[in-house]
């Protein structure tokens, strides 16, 4: 069994390789069953987490990625999450290699939010905004760049100084970076918006979006979390990963629905429709598209394969 470390995960996964990847996975609609979460008991401390998320292709190969919250970690000066990503052989069951989950995920859900942007977001996009400098951040950033001519990046970040470590860190692409203070100026001014925050309220406001611009939500990933107010829902062409996913997990759209404000009808297509022609996403300059995505196993599952199979090859 391979055991992959950052530096060959991180040579496999370039976004140019990567997207392609992930769009021919949901062009085949690989194996994934629902995922688990299961509630561990922390004695003397909050409840963990424990999420089982396998996917296979039947015959070929079979993955499971285990992650771990522990929400009382940053007392033990360890992360509160961590993971790992198992890939066995599907015939046989054989384990091929052990990965780091939380490295593959970070560039699968980056690479998730290009795919759906190569459909979604105005083929002339060149100026970018950046809501969060987490560590998803850089990746949502190089992604979007590889799949629309993305010239400037805003970033804006409740705590200044990590958007001004984010720009440093990308001073030396292909676009220029500055940070923002002011969300609504740059908000009005951007043709994509990418969000990755744990952010329980509204940040990106619908009266702020010009026709034309693209909003991609990668953080709420929880009923009780939220990046856009009602109003962006309203008047944009609303895109999913998975139906089955964003319709009962992320609260951008949980909490519109249970208000009545949205039906799960409003929901244009997933990654699936659009990537197998069922949907042809863009359908005017004019258009405003909103991309919600909480991610699938079935995108850990190609990452994985593709970082597999480069480094047999590397290693042979």
């Amino acid at each position: 069994m391979l055991l992959i470390d950052e530096n060959q995960l991180a040579a496999a996964l370039s976004f140019t390789t990567l997207i392609p990847r992930l769009r021919d996975a949901f062009r085949a609609g690989d194996a994934v069953p629902q995922r688990q979460h299961l509630t561990v008991p922390v004695p003397g401390g909050r409840d963990a987490t424990l999420l089982v998320m396998p996917a296979w292709q039947a015959g070929r190969y079979l993955g499971v990625k285990l992650v771990t919250v522990f929400p009382d970690n940053g007392s033990r000066s360890l992360p509160s999450v961590m993971g790992q990503y198992l890939l066995l052989d599907g015939q046989t069951g054989q384990p091929l290699a052990q990965m780091d989950a939380r490295r593959l995920t970070v560039r699968r859900t980056a690479a998730a939010s290009a795919l759906a942007a190569s459909y979604l977001a105005p083929p002339e996009a060149s100026r970018l905004l950046m809501v969060g400098a987490g560590a998803l951040a850089p990746h949502l950033i190089r992604a979007h760049a590889t799949v629309r001519p993305i010239r400037h990046v805003a970033l804006w970040n409740r705590t200044p100084a990590r958007a001004d470590a984010l720009a440093a860190l990308l001073q030396n692409e292909s676009f220029t970076v500055t940070r923002t203070d002011d969300l609504e100026a740059a908000a009005r001014q951007a043709d994509v918006i990418s969000c990755a925050t744990l952010s329980q309220t509204p940040l990106i406001r619908g009266a702020w979006l010009r026709p034309g611009t693209h909003l991609d939500l990668v953080g709420g990933y929880t009923p009780q979390m939220r990046e856009a107010d009602d109003d962006a829902l309203r008047h944009a062409y609303i895109f999913v990963d998975t139906r089955a996913g964003a319709l009962a997990e992320a609260g951008d759209l949980v909490q519109p629905m249970a208000a009545g404000h949205l039906q799960a009808q409003d929901v244009q297509a997933d990654l699936f429709d659009l990537t197998q022609g069922r949907h042809p996403g863009r359908q005017a300059p004019e258009d405003r598209t909103l991309f919600k995505s909480v991610g699938t196993a079935l995108e850990d599952l190609a990452a994985a394969i593709l970082v597999y199979e480069a480094t047999a090859t590397h290693n042979a």
